[in-house]
């Protein structure tokens, strides 16, 4: 009968620096991410000659065709936009905003809504639009 030697029992591998190393990945990630906020509908948006990307876009708010206001896949009212505003632009200061308003949405309801996010002390707010063909 063969006896076992030590070195057969010394041949498993330690996983826990491999794992820590892991974890300590996952939190800079985590911790460096931008989070961004969904508005929580699909709008078709207006075609613009001199549109332009926006980095840094941290809260969308949709305006649908049927002028209803969404901000993190919630239905608001235009009077609770500032409020919602303020307490997103709190989790993340240099963000800014962009309204995604629908083609056929009123003008009224999106100045509204531009106006309210401005009271919310967000200095950089834009319209989302596509690219002109």
């Amino acid at each position: 009968m063969r006896e076992h030697s030590q070195s057969d029992e010394d041949l498993e591998i330690n996983l826990t620096p491999m794992l820590d190393i892991v974890f300590i990945m996952l939190i800079f990630f985590i911790v460096t991410a931008v989070f961004v906020k969904e508005a929580g509908v699909q709008v078709d948006k207006p075609f613009a000659v001199n549109a332009t990307d926006q980095k840094r876009v941290s809260i969308l708010i949709a305006i649908t065709e049927n002028n209803e206001i969404w901000i993190n896949r919630k239905s608001v009212e235009v009077e609770a936009v500032r409020a919602i505003v303020e307490k997103l632009h709190l989790e993340n200061v240099k963000g800014t905003v962009s309204i995604q308003a629908d083609k056929k949405a009123k003008a009224g309801i999106t100045l509204q809504v531009m106006a309210a996010v401005r009271l919310a002390g967000v200095p950089n707010v834009s319209i989302s639009t596509l690219k002109d063909r």
